[in-house]
């Protein structure tokens, strides 16, 4: 009962400031401008009632406003911090060297991309590759170390079983190709830029 009483007024307050109470009441003083001038006679009431109708009709009816999420940038800046803590989570590991050599050259190509600067700013502007490189950092890798731990220790009770370890490598080496890919469109886009740049001085000096 007490959360609907205090959003009676509330909600009373947020129609007089929408938008149909707003150009109602426009018209409706309208209306009083033509009683005051004696077009409206005695069915003023009706005209003023009738033009407020006609206004909150007509207005645009209110939408909410969009929510504000975070721009690539901004992610970006969450990003690295994630980062930071996953790569806690891997010295805590104990990986095979092969696995360990793929998941070096994976971080280092990560930390390339991800670090603060101009490689940044050209990432910010493919909301895709933000989104495909957080999936890696925050899904991806921790998911992959994480399965490889759980099922080593399942293979030590069989030993027969596939080594858990050429799984993980083969994960880690799809994760590579991802990123990489990710950096090789990054460096097309600045060749393009610097090809362009090049035309554009043709063109100038001719």
């Amino acid at each position: 009962m007490a959360t609907s009483d205090s959003g009676a007024p509330g909600r009373v307050l947020g129609f007089l400031e929408s938008r149909k109470n707003l150009t109602g009441s426009v018209c409706g003083l309208a209306g009083l401008g033509l009683t005051f001038a004696g077009v409206a006679g005695a069915y003023w009431p009706v005209v003023v009632a009738g033009l407020y109708a006609a206004g909150a009709l007509i207005a645009p009816p209110e939408r909410p406003r969009a929510p504000g999420f975070a721009e690539p940038a901004e992610q970006l800046d969450e990003l690295r911090g994630d980062f930071g803590r996953l790569r806690e989570y891997l010295a805590a590991v104990d990986l095979p060297p092969a696995a360990a050599g793929r998941l070096t050259e994976l971080d280092a190509l990560l930390a390339a991309l991800l670090e603060p600067g101009w490689v940044a700013q050209a990432l910010a502007l493919d909301p895709e590759a933000v989104h495909a490189l957080s999936r890696t950092v925050r899904q991806d890798i921790p998911e992959s170390v994480d399965t490889y731990t759980r099922t080593r220790w399942w293979t030590r009770l069989n030993p027969g079983a596939a080594p858990p370890e050429r799984e993980l490598e083969r994960q880690l080496g799809l994760l590579y190709g991802e990123a990489e890919a990710i950096a090789s469109a990054l460096r097309e886009a600045e060749a393009r830029r610097q090809q362009t740049h090049t035309r554009y001085l043709e063109d100038r000096g001719r």
